[in-house]
């Protein structure tokens, strides 16, 4: 058993397991493609063979030139990182333990109180 997702126009609707795609597309129509929970930022988690770079969502994109399921994009300023495809803030997050909320209109990260 695997992971699959419907795709329509490019866009995730549905994430399901089954046997296989073949299976999925004669049975329930549309456009399967397999993804991996195991797969975030283009890594296996387990040390085994990444598949399309993100375990697919609802409202994810899937890139077919890339390859790979995208999340939607949080914020207008972060950018996708082409290699992993996640979108990543135009600063770094401070990495002391603490944590930190994205503030989209000063472009920095805020401490949470």
């Amino acid at each position: 058993m695997a992971h699959f997702a419907k795709v329509v126009d490019g866009v995730v609707e549905q994430v399901i397991v089954a046997d296989d795609q073949a299976w999925c597309e004669s049975n329930l129509g549309g456009t399967w493609v397999q993804t991996s929970y195991n797969t975030y930022g283009g890594k296996h988690k387990l040390g085994g063979t990444p598949l399309r770079k993100n375990y697919a969502g609802i409202g994810y994109e899937y890139n077919s030139e890339l390859d790979a399921f995208i999340a939607p994009k949080p914020f207008d300023s972060w950018t996708l990182n082409q290699e992993s495809c996640l979108w990543e803030a135009p600063t770094p997050m401070p990495e002391d333990g603490k944590l930190y909320n994205w503030d989209e209109s000063t472009l920095t990260w805020v401490e949470v109180q």
